[in-house]
């Protein structure tokens, strides 16, 4: 991005556990449904509990090494709900990104490289799930939040018979 820091930009946001999602997208890609559903499958536990930031235009800064993401004040509160139209909703003031959804992403991949996986915005890199037009985002974010990866960070257990490091960590799995 290269819009100056704290510009409005247009995306939605919604804060999952204590990190904020940055739904990204093309006009008519789904950002405010994708909102929408993160928003319910918080309340209903599938993933930490969930609340609203901004959706259609947010603020962006960097500070102190994160990036931050607040709603546009004009927009605070309020969420596109495709066949009900505006609907009001709590909201976060702010919350730091955690997480970047490119939604009709032209670079997304059955096996996406490392480096499609990772973005910078306002010098500031943060993990990126590219996403396919026509492809459902929320399943991807679930297994972001509660699946290790093969990235040399997460250790293989000892008791995995494929050697992938795909196992659900207890901390955020469902008991």
């Amino acid at each position: 991005m290269t819009a100056p820091a704290g510009a409005s930009v247009h995306a939605s946001a919604v804060q999952v556990g204590n990190r904020a999602v940055l739904i990204r997208g093309p006009s008519g890609a789904g950002k405010s449904r994708l909102a929408f559903e993160l928003i319910l499958a918080g309340r209903a536990g599938q993933i930490p509990p969930s609340l609203l930031v901004g959706d259609d235009r947010v603020h962006l800064e960097a500070r102190a090494a994160q990036l931050l993401v607040r709603p546009a004040p004009a927009l605070a509160g309020l969420i596109e709900v495709y066949g009900l139209g505006i609907r009001r909703c709590e909201f976060a003031e702010e919350a730091i990104v955690g997480l970047v959804i490119d939604l009709a992403a032209p670079d997304a991949e059955r096996l996406p490289s490392p480096g499609a996986l990772w973005v910078s915005i306002h010098g500031i890199k943060v993990p990126r799930i590219p996403v396919d037009r026509g492809f459902a985002a929320l399943p991807l974010i679930a297994a972001a939040l509660t699946t290790t990866n093969d990235n040399g960070f997460d250790a293989v257990s000892a008791n995995c018979e494929k050697e992938i490091s795909n196992h659900i960590r207890p901390s955020i799995a469902p008991e």
